[in-house]
């Protein structure tokens, strides 16, 4: 099992799909990976030879921020905009949809799946009003 940037690769999955599970590499940079290092993509992880996988994994520590320091670096962005009190900043302060989206309907990824009925706020039949 080939274990690049502190994530084991699954054996049975060809290499150009096992990259993607190592945070910050999509299926374009996963490709342009295996072409630098010259492999094929339809090849299974198991199928790699230690001096392929120590390519791969030399390619992508020099190249790309993945894993620990993305998100890392992610979060410092988002809490830089918090503090300077962008409207961006103030969205994420929020939880709130920070690309323009619609927050009518439709924003349950954000807000947490909080579905509110109509019968939800009114009394028991039996109460007078």
């Amino acid at each position: 099992m080939a274990r690049i940037a502190g994530v084991n690769l699954p054996a049975d999955k060809p290499i150009a799909i096992a990259l993607r599970y190592i945070y910050g590499i999509g299926p374009t940079s996963s490709r342009s990976v295996l072409e630098q290092a010259k492999i094929e993509t339809g090849k299974r992880t198991k199928e790699l030879s230690d001096a392929e996988v120590d390519r791969l994994r030399n390619l992508i520590e020099k190249q790309y921020k993945v894993e620990g320091d993305l998100r890392m670096q992610i979060g410092q962005n988002i809490k830089r905009l918090v503090e300077i009190n962008s409207y961006r900043g103030l969205r994420h302060k929020k939880h709130l949809p920070v690309r323009g989206q619609q927050t009518k309907t439709n924003s349950r990824t954000v807000r947490g799946n909080k579905r509110m009925t109509a019968a939800s706020g009114k009394k028991p039949s039996g109460q007078k009003t």
